[in-house]
Parts: C-alpha cells; sequence; structure tokens
C-alpha cells in the first residue's frame, strides 16, 4: 500500500508546488517584464502621482462638471461586479432606467442614449460610446464655464478607435484630460 501512497502523495506536492508557485511566479515576473503597466492594473495618475484609478475599469463621477460613466449593477464595486440579471419584463429594471432616464435627460436634446441607462456585463465597462459622451457636452461645458466646442475636441481627442468594434471613450481618461483642460474651480 505505502509503494502507491507515497508516490501519489509526492506527486501532489510537486504538482502543488509547481502550479500553486512556480508557474505564477514565472507568469508574473515576465509579465512585469514584458507588460509592466498592463500587469499593475493600467493605473492612471494624476500630476502629483496619485493613482486615480484604473483605465480599465469604470468609476463613479458625481455633479454635472464631470462625465458619467454608464451605470453599474454593482455600484462600481469589482468585488460584486455583474450584471443585474433583471429581466426586460422585470418592472425594477424599468423604473430604475425611467429614473436614470429623467436625471440624465436634457431639454433639446432628444432621447438619452441607452448606454447611459443599461448597465454593462461586468457592471465596470470604463467606455461608452461617442453619442453617449456628445450628450452629455452640453452639461459638463455650462459647469466648467468653456465653450461646447472646445470640449467637444477634447471627447474627438480622447476618443479610440479599436481594430474591432465601434469607437469608445474612456470616462476616466476623459475626465481626467478634462481637468487638466478646465480645473473645476473650488
Amino acid at each position: 500500500m505505502s509503494t502507491v501512497v507515497r508516490p501519489a502523495l509526492s506527486l501532489i506536492l510537486l504538482m502543488t508546488l509547481i502550479t500553486g508557485a512556480v508557474y505564477p511566479l514565472v507568469v508574473t515576473g515576465i509579465a512585469q517584464v514584458a507588460f509592466p503597466e498592463q500587469a499593475n492594473g493600467s493605473l492612471v495618475r494624476d500630476d502629483q502621482g496619485q493613482v486615480r484609478g484604473s483605465a480599465l475599469i469604470a468609476q463613479s463621477f458625481k455633479g454635472d462638471a464631470w462625465f458619467q460613466s454608464r451605470p453599474s449593477a454593482a455600484d462600481y464595486a469589482t468585488v460584486a461586479s455583474g450584471a443585474s440579471n433583471l429581466a426586460p419584463s422585470n418592472p425594477a429594471l424599468a423604473t430604475r432606467v425611467g429614473e436614470a432616464a429623467a436625471e440624465q435627460y436634457v431639454e433639446g436634446q432628444g432621447p438619452v442614449p441607452l448606454a447611459l441607462l443599461t448597465t454593462s456585463g461586468s457592471g465596470l465597462d470604463p467606455h461608452l460610446p461617442p453619442a453617449a459622451v456628445a450628450y452629455q457636452v452640453a452639461r459638463v461645458a455650462a459647469a466648467r464655464q468653456i465653450s461646447a466646442e472646445a470640449l467637444q475636441g477634447l471627447v474627438e481627442q480622447s476618443t479610440l478607435h479599436p481594430m474591432v468594434g465601434p469607437p469608445v471613450v474612456n470616462v476616466l481618461a476623459l475626465n481626467t484630460a478634462l481637468e487638466q483642460v478646465a480645473p473645476l474651480k473650488k
């Protein structure tokens, strides 16, 4: 019996060491050398070097002076990320979308873009379609006391054109650039 158990336990310990320690350390080391920015979370820092967020994770911005991210079912918490899983027939979804539409609505600009009303599958999508950002330009320009044309130019500079998929705007990157161009008056 010990001729079978001893090699089995040795193999379990060896594979645990390889797959639980050696492999993760090697992959982490390679990632740190080859892709240090991505391996460390694609962090966005301000001029003082303070971390303001990650380019990969949406965050909440409060007030008219900021571009708003799309809603999050998990209140932008990475641990509880995920969709709301509310069916289209669920009255709670209709209520939430209706409230968000009333909050975001701007007179004379037509209906609020769907991306500003619905959550993404992860609840943490940092990107918005350019149309959803353009809908917010007048509000942000008025709050920041800058021209809508200047702000639209900043949005166009911040628009990413991926190889696959439609153009998108990273809201954190846009708000960071906005703060540099037109700082909030305190």
